[in-house]
C-alpha cells in the first residue's frame, strides 16, 4: 500500500510540472493510471457560456477567437464571443441557400472556411471566413468498392479538407467491422483507410423462406473500437481487444502502441442507467431515412428519439463488465494527442487517456463531473456540461 501511494504521489508531482495554469493535481480513477503516467485534473473553466444548448457534439474555434457551435435539436448555428458574452445567429431554419435543418457539426476547412453538416437537408455546406453560406453537396455518395450508397457524415476532417466517415461493408465482407472512408470533397473520390470493430449484436431469425423475420438487438456497453482524425490526416484507432492505439498513416503504414492494462468495471443497475442517460448527450441517437421525389433518391438523417425507461433496460443482453473506453469519436488536439474517454463506475468523474503519435499513453486527465470534450482550439479545450434536465452548457479550459 505504501509503495502504491508513493508511486501515485510521484506521478502527481510530475503532472504539476506538465500542466500550464492552475488546477493541476492528482486524478483518481477506479483502476488508476498506468505506472509512471501523469494523472491530472482539468481545473476551473476559463470561460462559461451561460445559455444552454440542446445538443453540442463539435465546436469550431475561429481565427479571431470566437467559437462556432451547431445545435441539431435547437436548430441553430451561432458564433459566440465567450469573453464578451455576445452571440450571433448564422443563417436560419429552412431548405434555402442560407438555411439548414438540424445543423449537426462544424469542422474547420483550409482558408479559414468551415464545413457545416446539415443533417435535415442531407447536405454538407461550406461557410466562408465571413460565415457566409457557399457551396453545398449531398452527404450521400456512391461507394463503388462496396456497391452501396454511403452516408458521408464526417467523424473527422483534416487540414487538407478531406472528410473521414464510417462506411458500410460491401458484399461478402464481415458485418462486425466497418470501414473508415476518406472523401476528397473536390473530386468526390473515396478511399478506405482502415477498418474498425463495431459493437456486438444479437441476431434472431424466425418464420419460413417466404416470410422470414430478422431482428438485430445491439449489446449495450459491448467492446468496440473508436477512432478519430489528426490534422495531418493520420487516423487513430483505439482497439478494444487489448486496449491499445493504432495510428494509420497516409502511406498505409501503422504505428501501434503497447496494450494498456485496466481493471474492468462490473455492470450493475447504476451502469445501465448511466448508459441510458448518456445517450442524450448526442440527442438520443441518429436515424437515417431514404425518400424518392421526382425519381431522385434523397437520403437524410436526424437526431432525437425517446430513451428507455428502467424496465426496458432489463430487456437488453448486457455483458458482465464494461469495456475499457467509450466507442465514440476520438478527438485529437493540436499537439496530436488522441483523447480516449474511459469507462468507469457509475457516478465517477469523467476521465480521458491521452496517447501520443506513437500510441503511448502519456497522460490521464480527470474532468469535472458531467463534462465531456467536444473540441479544441489553438490553446483551448472545449467541454460541455450536461445538467440533470439534459441541457448542455459550453465551457472553455486551458489544454493540459
Amino acid at each position: 500500500m505504501r509503495a502504491k501511494e508513493a508511486m501515485k504521489g510521484a506521478a502527481c508531482v510530475l503532472a504539476v510540472g506538465l500542466v500550464a495554469g492552475a488546477g493541476a493535481g492528482c486524478a483518481g480513477g477506479d483502476d488508476g493510471g498506468a505506472q509512471g503516467v501523469p494523472e491530472v485534473q482539468l481545473g476551473e473553466a476559463e470561460a462559461v457560456w451561460a445559455e444552454a444548448f440542446a445538443v453540442v457534439s463539435t465546436v469550431r474555434e475561429l481565427p479571431d477567437g470566437r467559437v462556432l457551435v451547431a445545435d441539431p435539436l435547437g436548430q441553430v448555428v451561432v458564433s459566440l464571443d465567450m469573453e464578451a458574452g455576445v452571440a450571433d445567429t448564422i443563417g436560419g431554419v429552412g431548405e434555402g441557400p442560407a438555411e439548414y435543418r438540424q445543423p449537426d457539426a462544424v469542422w474547420p476547412l483550409p482558408g479559414d472556411r468551415t464545413l457545416l453538416v446539415d443533417l435535415g437537408n442531407g447536405r454538407l455546406t461550406v461557410l466562408s471566413p465571413e460565415l457566409e453560406f457557399g457551396d453545398t453537396r449531398p452527404y450521400a455518395v456512391m461507394d463503388p468498392a462496396a456497391g452501396t450508397m454511403a452516408v458521408a457524415i464526417p467523424q473527422g476532417v483534416d487540414a487538407m479538407g478531406r472528410v473521414y466517415f464510417r462506411g458500410l461493408p460491401g458484399l461478402g465482407e464481415m458485418t462486425d467491422s466497418a470501414k473508415i472512408v476518406r472523401m476528397n470533397p473536390e473530386t468526390g473520390d473515396l478511399l478506405t483507410v482502415g477498418m474498425f470493430k463495431q459493437p456486438d449484436v444479437v441476431r434472431e431469425e424466425s418464420g419460413g423462406p417466404n416470410n422470414q423475420n430478422v431482428s438485430v438487438t445491439p449489446v449495450p456497453l459491448s467492446p468496440q473500437d473508436a477512432w478519430g482524425v489528426a490534422q495531418d490526416g493520420r487516423v487513430v484507432v483505439v482497439r478494444a481487444g487489448d486496449y491499445h492505439v493504432d495510428w494509420l498513416k497516409a502511406d498505409g503504414s501503422i504505428t501501434s502502441g503497447p496494450p494498456v492494462p485496466y481493471a474492468p468495471v462490473s455492470i450493475g443497475q447504476g451502469e445501465k442507467e448511466e448508459w441510458r442517460d448518456g445517450r442524450s448527450e448526442t440527442g438520443g441517437g441518429m436515424s437515417i431515412s431514404v425518400g424518392i421525389a421526382n425519381g431522385d433518391m434523397r437520403i437524410t438523417a436526424s437526431r432525437g428519439g425517446a430513451l428507455d425507461d428502467d424496465d426496458a433496460l432489463d430487456a437488453y443482453p448486457w455483458p458482465e463488465v464494461k469495456p475499457a473506453f467509450f466507442g465514440q469519436p476520438v478527438p485529437v488536439d493540436r499537439m496530436g494527442r488522441a483523447w480516449v474517454r474511459r469507462h468507469q463506475r457509475a457516478g465517477s468523474a469523467p476521465r480521458y487517456d491521452l496517447f501520443d503519435g506513437t500510441g503511448v499513453l502519456v497522460m490521464s486527465v480527470e474532468l469535472p463531473m458531467n463534462r465531456r470534450v467536444v473540441g479544441f482550439g489553438e490553446s483551448a479545450l472545449f467541454a460541455v456540461r450536461m445538467n440533470e434536465f439534459g441541457l448542455q452548457y459550453l465551457e472553455r479550459y486551458a489544454v493540459p
